[in-house]
């Protein structure tokens, strides 16, 4: 018989898009540094304190959110909670492990410069949101994560680890009552000052194309553009949109077209990531050189289709059902509705259900979807990025 298994996390809503200008990388920074020692941990007792036990502990930065999270079986839930809250809580950053640390986030940085598609993303972003930190890489530059001294990281800490930036989630058996009681116990600590903030608005980017040559084997070809935000309406359409076009199943439009009909590339696809005042939709092909011009033909047919063409009942229908089960076998990961609740609960205060949400989907029509791809999806007004192989 399978033993249980739990899973929780601390968001704290605050993630690279609120470093100051000095601060560039500096929310990923302390995510790697609060595993290097706590008031009464070091780094080894961190990094073996659910280790031991066969969990997992783990944290990611995003533009607008750090997580610490883990994985564990149902009888070791309060040592999670408490290690998630000591970590969280009780950093004392040591600077001689944190100067350690740099050289590793400095590899990781590089790692992505060997990498053109994450590359891609990383410059798209900096030509949407020009002189803004929406448009700078979460990891940083190697000459800022060098210049980092602790009253920095100290600075960084104490501004966003705060109660009122704090949600804690969780999914597993365990009662709502012993819940409550050892998050009391661990969490209350967190720092309850009030902390004015403002995120900096953005200003529109401009429409270009830019092309770059390098050592590369195939070349790479992104769009981006604008999308709506979190809290916009139209987020619930254009998620369905966006999951036809592109999105992770075999079947959508653009893997169908350019790579099952006329074999063109190996990877295609689109993405959309809704923050709390805009959003991002992108697309990305990989393909060799001599095909990428039939492969932006091919892409901008289907994107007029979109835009000009409602979809039938019968493939509207098929395209919702495909997204709800998607979404219902995500929900099926205990790891991911756990990350799903945190976050639905910070930006809208509530979790709706699997049949609110279905309910939603349903509710989309073939003319919102059109109207959506008329205002988003037009290719002549992505900015467009393009990186060819250096030629011989």
């Amino acid at each position: 018989m399978a033993r249980a298994v739990g899973h929780c996390g601390l968001m704290i809503a605050c993630g690279s898009r609120d470093e100051l200008i000095h601060e560039h990388g500096l929310a990923h920074f302390i995510e790697h540094g609060m595993f290097k020692g706590t008031k009464k941990r070091n780094n080894t007792q961190i990094l073996s304190r659910l280790d031991a036990v066969g969990g997992e502990i783990n944290a990611f930065t995003a533009k607008e959110e750090t997580w610490i999270h883990a994985s564990f079986l149902h009888e070791h839930t309060e040592r999670a909670i408490e290690l998630i809250a000591d970590i969280a809580l009780n950093s004392t950053f040591p600077m001689s492990e944190l100067e350690k640390e740099k050289d590793v986030i400095i590899d990781e940085i590089n790692g992505y410069k060997d990498s053109p598609t994450d590359m891609m993303f990383e410059e798209m972003d900096e030509h949407l949101f020009p002189n803004h930190p929406l448009g700078r890489s979460i990891l940083g530059t190697e000459e800022s994560v060098k210049s980092f001294k602790h009253k920095d990281v100290m600075s960084f800490y104490q501004r966003c680890f705060i109660s009122q930036n704090m949600v804690f989630s969780y999914a597993g058996p365990l009662k709502l009552e012993q819940l409550k009681v050892w998050c009391e116990k661990y969490l209350c600590s967190a720092p309850e000052v009030v902390v004015q903030y403002n995120r900096p608005k953005f200003h529109p980017f401009k429409k270009k194309k830019i092309i770059q040559h390098k050592e590369i084997h195939q070349a790479h070809y992104g769009w981006g553009g604008l999308a709506p935000s979190l809290h916009e309406k139209e987020r619930h359409g254009f998620i369905l949109l966006n999951n036809l076009l592109g999105g992770p199943a075999m079947n959508n439009i653009l893997n169908l077209k350019i790579r099952e009909k006329h074999g063109i590339a190996y990877q295609v696809d689109s993405n959309y990531s809704p923050f709390s005042d805009t959003g991002v939709f992108s697309i990305y092909l990989g393909t060799e050189e001599h095909q990428l011009e039939k492969a932006i033909r091919l892409i901008e047919t289907e994107l007029k289709k979109l835009r000009e063409q409602p979809l039938t009942t019968r493939a509207l229908n098929g395209y919702k059902t495909q997204l709800k089960g998607q979404l219902a076998l995500s929900q099926d990961s205990g790891a991911s509705l756990m990350f799903n609740n945190g976050k639905s609960l910070w930006v809208y205060d509530r979790i709706n259900t699997m049949q609110e949400v279905f309910d939603v989907i349903d509710g989309i029509t073939s003319h919102q979807l059109c109207s959506l791809s008329e205002r988003y999806l037009n290719s002549t007004q992505f900015f467009s990025m393009a990186y060819l192989p250096i030629k011989d």
